[in-house]
């Protein structure tokens, strides 16, 4: 779904537990996120902790949207 979105000229970011597999599938931008049971969090961590893990990945897919690519690429820092 990820290509045929960007074919039609919308960026897209595929944030993702398993990188082999956004690979696969023809995503362009991929953030890697935390774990399958928990995706975009820890329920491990305080909740200002959590927060500021969420917000860190939220800021690295508005940084892959607005990031020109050619082919696939990982934003994992």
């Amino acid at each position: 779904m990820v290509k045929e979105i960007e074919r039609a000229g919308i960026p897209v970011v595929h944030m993702c537990t398993v990188v082999p597999i956004s690979l696969t599938v023809g995503a362009n931008r991929i953030v890697p996120t935390v774990a399958i049971p928990h995706p975009l969090g820890n329920p491990a961590l305080t909740p200002a902790e959590e927060k500021s893990l969420r917000r860190s990945l939220v800021e690295r897919a508005l940084n892959a949207l607005s990031t020109p690519v050619e082919g696939q690429q990982v934003f994992d820092k």
